[in-house]
């Protein structure tokens, strides 16, 4: 069903794992994707030319986060991308971008703690800030946090802490927007098969069965088991949900 046929959306870091996912499902789904990419601009191409050859619509975009002027760099290029397609306007949100932390508390650093913060929080902040006049009523906001803001990760302790930053912002942004039909929402996934994961994941039957333990469901979790849950997110579906978190970690730590 190309249920955002006549849309547009933008997903960022969407070059590769969870955002490349998403980017896919949302322009099945009918939407124009803005594909987004801090480096990898062979990576973010490939997105757009799975896309196309599926018989959807996107364009890549690159800004790396978490420097001065990113989102300026980012909205730029967003403009571009949708003159060459006639849009001019936002409908799909979603905030996929970011990074991991160094560690446990005792091996963070100051500056690995203000990197993590300048992706994973100010970044989304001050670029749904900059779109809201773009940002079409009845529009989506749709953002990637963490089971880690609920299960204890204190391996990745900032990390956590970021993206428990954003859980505190959806509720709040969704009342703001809410009379102009906005949603807003989280999604959190678990532990789930990418290429940031890959080093210990793949490859090591045990490490893989001790992370597949953690879910009720069984198993580790797949990019498109979260894209499918954004696409409900973003579609007229979920028009009746908004300032909440969709936990999407298959159950884990129940």
């Amino acid at each position: 069903m190309r249920t955002l046929t006549g849309r547009t959306a933008l997903v960022t870091g969407a070059s590769r794992g969870i955002g490349r996912a998403i980017a896919e499902r949302l322009a099945a789904d009918g939407a124009l994707v803005a594909v987004h990419y801090g480096r990898d601009e062979a990576a973010a191409k490939d997105v757009v030319a799975t896309i196309e050859a599926a018989g959807g619509r996107a364009f890549a975009v690159r800004a790396e986060l978490g420097v001065p002027g990113d989102v300026d760099t980012l909205v730029d290029g967003l403009r571009a991308g949708w003159a060459e397609f006639g849009a001019d306007g936002l409908d799909v949100l979603v905030h996929n971008a970011g990074i991991g932390s160094t560690g446990p508390i005792e091996a963070e650093t100051e500056a690995g703690y203000d990197r993590v913060f300048a992706v994973n929080t100010r970044a989304p902040f001050f670029l749904t800030q900059r779109v809201l006049p773009l940002l079409r009523d009845g529009g989506r906001i749709v953002t990637v946090t963490s089971g880690a803001t609920r299960i204890a990760f204190p391996e990745s302790i900032a990390y956590a802490m970021s993206k428990g930053a954003l859980d505190t912002l959806t509720p709040a942004l969704a009342k703001h927007l809410g009379p102009r039909g906005i949603t807003v929402n989280n999604i959190a996934p678990g532990i789930v098969d990418t290429d940031v994961n890959a080093s210990w994941l793949r490859g090591n039957p045990q490490a893989r069965a001790q992370a597949a333990s953690r879910a009720a469901l069984g198993r580790v979790g797949r990019p498109d088991d979260i894209a499918d849950a954004v696409a409900f997110l973003a579609s007229d579906d979920a028009r009746w949900v908004t300032g909440t978190t969709l936990d999407a970690t298959g159950g884990s730590e129940l």
